[in-house]
């Protein structure tokens, strides 16, 4: 089920302590006794919150979706993942963090708290979390098992030939920036290229009005060296796909070009998994443009 964002929401679910800590050290709402509030009732904390003005509002209402979003089993999964990381040369501390944060109440608790006490681990695993919320991964095998390269130049030379592919295919992409992350036995790659300008109907300062702006679009590439894989997700024209595969075997994985794909040939056969339906090579292409989802289901 699809979860939805709603300030009032955020502080119905977050411990009224926690809330207390977090504007106390932005110096705001000194007069309100949150230890009066009740649980789960934050309509004075709310109204204290709207009578603020729209630039304090802002910063702090991002910040609090960020949280929003990682109070959830995925999320906690997310900040483990970096936490062990970003601990691993110290494991009785990481086991002291997992152990903390598992016997507190809920996963607004645990977020709430990773939030301002671990800013090592929040980058991380905010970006964990959103590409386990990702649909249309593409999975590329015959990779290789060599270690993926996360030094400066080698993302430099990934960034740059993204940003020239598709300033040069499609017009965009003008900036790029890559950021590696490891995730377990997972390198994690997420490169985001300048899209093209757009213009958003808003309210600034009372005044509606249109602003141009400048977004950013997304490259995820998850590379496994144990089981020699790629899985990309790029939302665009598939005629992408291959050029950004082989960018990340010739930058990244310092090959000199992107391996072939292996075809099955002769009498061998190709299994819907879900279905255990076979079809011969020769016929899949034909056959999976017919086959609906369900057929494999």
């Amino acid at each position: 089920m699809a979860r939805h964002y709603s300030t009032r929401s955020f502080f119905r679910q977050v411990p009224n302590a926690l809330l207390a800590r977090y504007f106390t050290q932005r110096g705001l709402f000194s007069d309100l006794d949150f230890s009066a509030l009740k649980e789960t009732k934050p309509d004075a904390l709310f109204a204290a919150w709207v009578a603020l003005s729209e630039d304090q509002r802002k910063p702090m209402d991002a910040e609090f979706q960020d949280i929003f979003e990682l109070s959830c089993e995925t999320g906690f999964r997310a900040i483990i993942d970096e936490a062990s990381w970003q601990m691993q040369a110290e494991p009785d501390a990481l086991a002291e963090f997992i152990e903390t944060l598992s016997t507190l109440p809920n996963h607004y608790h645990r977020a709430m708290i990773t939030y301002p006490d671990h800013p090592e681990c929040w980058k991380g695993a905010t970006r964990f979390y959103h590409a386990d919320t990702l649909p249309y991964w593409r999975k590329r095998k015959n990779m290789g098992h060599r270690p993926a390269a996360v030094d400066d130049d080698s993302i430099r030379q990934l960034a740059a030939q993204i940003r020239s592919y598709f300033h040069r295919t499609e017009g965009r992409g003008n900036n790029c920036i890559v950021e590696p992350f490891r995730r377990g036995e997972l390198d994690y790659f997420f490169a985001y290229p300048e899209d093209y300008s757009q213009q958003s109907i808003e309210w600034v300062d009372g005044e509606f009005d249109r602003r141009p702006h400048n977004p950013a679009f997304e490259v995820i590439f998850v590379y496994s060296q144990k089981e020699g894989t790629l899985d990309l997700n790029f939302r665009g024209p598939r005629k992408a796909v291959e050029p950004l595969q082989g960018m990340f075997a010739t930058t990244i994985l310092k090959m000199d070009e992107l391996p072939p794909i292996r075809r099955m040939s002769g009498s061998t056969t190709w299994t819907c998994s879900a279905s255990g339906h076979s079809i011969s090579p020769m016929t899949w292409a034909a056959a999976s443009r017919m086959w609906s989802f369900a057929n494999c289901g």
